[in-house]
């Protein structure tokens, strides 16, 4: 039984690794400049719907609606001008030409170079393409549209103390053409509320927005030094048939071509639509009965650009993807944190781990709190787990002699049912349960998973320093010194425990702690952390049973003595 389950265990690290390393690996970013833009993608033809307007967007429209006349009007900027958005979270930066968004940095998240983090790609002035870009089936429309200079309702807008304020762009030209952004900020928000109308020839119309290329600027040194659990890419709610579409799976362009030929990078009834990577989200809640999402890509064949094409949002999130942050947000936004089949255990950990921050002012430390928090409610089943284990060790002699007499037991069906009926017969009268020593193993494995899968995905690892040279607990350890320390401590940990007798089964419990000294080299500090604090902790329990068997041993064999 020990066997099939430590077998079953390595091969679920296996797993575990492959997939991360393999399915969701993330290629470095090539900044190569575009050889040409394609042209856009039409928009799919919309669903009439009586519009849900959110409450901001509604008091804008009880404003003054625009008449043929006011229409008619030309309105526009003389000279392009950046308004700056300073908020106590983020520092937005717009432009008037087309209207956009140039930069969007957070203030309380880095980059590897310790500034506040550009969640606009540096790409977009290379492809001439900004978020918040118009897009119709009239491509010299979208042209003008994006190139024209809008007149701000104001050059800046500081927010502090949780205040609120307003940013409009408007544009129109003498045929009839208008475009008019309106956009409503909050101090102490990532999210702000959006109003967009456009008309054509005097006629009103529903463009796309656009959000790209790509999303953030990750580093190739980034990639390396921390294995996350995806790349950029988008996804959507509520959720469709291959929905999420990851960059890198349609590089080159070719790939993208057949999703699109289809018509499977387009998608209808949507509530929102996030362009994301591991940690950073930009989400736009959409009017879910007209609502459409595109996935496009355009540029070089081998190495495109992405972008998300949108029905215009109702409102919009550009920051961090922190669990209780989305929840705020709603709209199921919180789905945007993967932690996986065991997310309930993760969901808990988290608490906890925000629990002991709060306390102890460190992640690391507050890793080795939960460790040690779990270690004591799972004693009992350890040591429930190492006592049926001893009994099987003592036990050895006798199965070994019950085997030697079924010695064609392997070729022999009769003899091997016979052998195993006697072996069960033994179990029974001893009070041993030979999966006794597997069962306890099997459940601390959904815990382990589960403080993976956070360590992977929750934003608060990241760049969170423990100790030392460990200033990241969401990347690698830079020397390996943990993982090295892990493996030491697990095979300790290995030699204490009681075995069977079996050679093959004890070579293969030595074999674990380099196996997994092997696995956790690329792992995220903070988990490799948790497993030497486990290791650590293990040892100590395994002294503790130990002495509690030996006394449990002198006590039988006095009893014995008097009998």
């Amino acid at each position: 039984m020990e066997k099939r389950v430590l077998l079953a265990i390595v091969l679920s690290f296996i797993v575990l690794i492959l997939f991360q390393v393999i399915f969701n690996k993330t290629k470095p970013v090539t900044e190569t400049p575009p050889e040409s833009i394609g042209e856009a993608e039409k928009r799919p033809e919309q669903l009439p719907f009586v519009e849900e307007t959110p409450e901001a967007a509604r008091k804008v429209q009880e404003k003054e609606q625009p008449t043929e006349e006011i229409i008619s009007q030309v309105i526009s900027s003389q000279t392009e001008e950046d308004i700056l958005v300073d908020t106590s979270l983020y520092q937005a930066v717009w432009s008037n030409r087309g209207a956009v968004l140039k930069s969007w940095r957070l203030k309380k998240h880095k980059d590897e170079n310790k500034e506040d983090l550009e969640l606009v790609s540096r790409l977009a002035p290379e492809v001439n393409i900004f978020p918040f870009s118009l897009r119709t089936d009239d491509s010299s429309f979208d042209s003008q549209v994006n190139a024209a200079l809008y007149q701000a309702s104001v050059f800046s807008l500081g927010l502090e103390e949780g205040r609120a304020g307003e940013l409009r762009f408007q544009f129109a030209d003498d045929r009839g053409n208008r475009v008019e952004k309106i956009l409503v900020f909050q101090d102490g928000k990532y999210d702000f509320d959006v109003q967009i109308n456009v008309w054509k020839s005097g006629q009103k119309i529903e463009p796309n927005i656009i959000w790209g290329p790509g999303f953030g600027n990750p580093t190739p040194d980034d990639t390396k030094r921390r294995l996350v659990a995806g790349g950029s890419g988008m996804d959507i709610y509520p959720p469709q048939k291959d929905s999420r579409l990851n960059e890198q799976k349609y590089k080159p362009m070719q790939k993208w071509r057949d999703l699109a030929s289809k018509n499977k990078n387009v998608f209808y009834f949507i509530q929102w639509a996030a362009y994301e990577n591991n940690y950073f989200a930009a989400i736009f809640l959409t009017p879910y009965q007209k609502s459409s999402v595109a996935f496009l890509a355009e540029g070089p064949e081998e190495n495109p650009y992405f972008f998300l094409s949108m029905t215009p949002p109702q409102k919009v999130f550009i920051g961090p993807k922190e669990y209780d942050t989305l929840v705020e947000f709603g709209n199921e936004t919180k789905r945007l944190v993967r932690f996986g089949m065991f997310g309930f255990i993760s969901e808990i950990l988290l608490k906890a781990s925000k629990y002991f921050y709060g306390l102890l002012g460190n992640w690391g430390l507050a890793i080795i709190l939960i460790t040690f928090v779990i270690k004591i409610l799972f004693f009992p089943l350890t040591y429930s787990s190492m006592r049926s284990m001893a009994k099987m060790q003592e036990l050895q002699p006798k199965i070994k002699s019950i085997r030697a007499r079924y010695k064609k037991s392997k070729s022999d069906i009769a003899q091997r049912r016979r052998m195993n009926e006697e072996v069960m017969k033994l179990y029974k009268e001893q009070g041993v349960n030979p999966a006794g020593g597997c069962l306890p193993m099997l459940i601390q494995i959904p815990v382990f998973f589960g403080f993976f899968r956070l360590l992977m995905v929750a934003i608060e690892f990241r760049q969170s320093p423990f100790l030392l040279w460990i200033t990241d607990l969401s990347a690698k350890d830079p020397f390996y010194v943990t993982p090295i320390l892990m493996g030491v401590t697990q095979f300790i940990s290995q030699k204490m425990t009681p075995t069977s007798a079996d050679p093959t089964q004890a070579r293969m419990m030595l074999l674990m702690p380099v196996i997994f000294t092997i696995l956790f080299i690329s792992f995220p500090s903070g988990l490799v952390l948790y497993w030497l604090t486990n290791n650590i902790l293990q040892i100590g329990q395994q002294y503790i049973i130990n002495r509690l068997r030996e006394k449990e041993k002198s006590k039988t064999h006095g009893k014995r003595r008097k009998k």
